[in-house]
């Protein structure tokens, strides 16, 4: 037996096993019985000639041979998903499955609306979100569309730049009225804050233009832009997020609109492949038209 030799439920179960740490895990995250997970493995290993896993008190560790073998595994598993998604549609009309990448709060706030509507047009069309501020990748199909906060730079992919999605300062006015109003940036030091735990890209170029914000500390801290919108909602403090959901509700109060003015440039994008396939360019052009519809209305709230 050799490693070509297995099909890819082996390499399925291995990174259920990697992401698991245990071959009870893998067999639940995957709908198997544990022999099964376990004859996989044991093929694995048999092909690959050595352990890949080692038994510890903390579950099964993977060797120097397993990682090396993981990022070709999830070559294969988007591949696979990749392939499932393009059996599931039709040349002729937007039905089958449509793979989006999106950051959290996007995914969360922005998007369920346009893809409710875009689904009543289409009622066979379906919809798989990924939420994360990770880019993923196109040219490797883990995702088939995706919304970026970089522009990108690879030449197969197809793009359409939304623009500026203005970034405000807000807080609450429950917050604002037990802890009083700051007058200026320089006061916010004076506040209870709510911030970043990671420097993402717009959170770079907002310390650009305020290098005043490097040193500020946080005394709430989240690298998920959901949860930071969650706190400020919640009057937990003073923070920072997209001017067009803050406008869903009256009692978040943008502070400081002139003195602070940072937009988060965004861009659609997708593989050159797919443009043609009608799935895909349905849903690529709802998107568009919707996050253009949401910058333009975050634009007339930041008037």
């Amino acid at each position: 037996m050799t490693m070509l030799s297995l099909d890819w439920d082996h390499y399925r179960t291995f990174l259920a096993i990697l992401q698991e740490g245990s071959q009870s895990g893998a067999a639940r995250m995957l709908g198997l019985t544990q022999p099964t997970v376990s004859r996989h493995l044991d093929a694995l290993e048999f092909a690959a000639g050595k352990p890949l896993f080692l038994r510890s008190y903390q579950g099964l560790l993977p060797t120097e041979t397993a990682l090396s073998m993981r990022s070709y595994a999830e070559t294969m598993a988007a591949s696979a998903a990749a392939l499932a998604r393009a059996a599931s549609g039709d040349s002729a009309s937007p039905e089958g499955t449509v793979r989006i990448s999106v950051s959290e709060v996007v995914g969360i706030e922005v998007l369920p609306p346009i893809l409710a509507q875009l689904q009543e047009r289409y009622p066979r069309l379906a919809i798989e979100l990924s939420l994360s501020d990770a880019v993923e990748d196109l040219l490797k199909q883990q995702a088939d569309i995706a919304v970026r906060m970089v522009e990108p730079t690879q030449g197969a992919l197809v793009s359409r730049k939304i623009g500026g999605i203005p970034i405000g300062v807000f807080a609450h006015r429950r917050y604002l009225d037990r802890h009083g109003w700051p007058g200026s940036l320089d006061e916010l030091a004076g506040h209870r804050l709510i911030g970043f735990d990671r420097q993402l890209t717009y959170i770079r170029e907002a310390i650009k233009s305020y290098p005043a914000m490097a040193g500020m500390r946080f005394d709430f801290r989240s690298d998920s832009n959901a949860a930071q919108l969650a706190m400020i909602r919640a009057a937990g403090g003073i923070g920072m997020c997209q001017v067009g959901l803050a406008a869903h509700d009256p009692d978040l109060v943008q502070l400081f609109p002139e003195e602070f003015d940072l937009h988060l440039m965004t861009f659609l994008v997708m593989h050159e492949n797919l443009r043609m396939v009608p799935r895909c360019r349905a849903v690529f052009d709802a998107l568009a038209d919707g996050l253009l519809a949401y910058r333009g209305t975050a634009q007339g709230s930041n008037a």
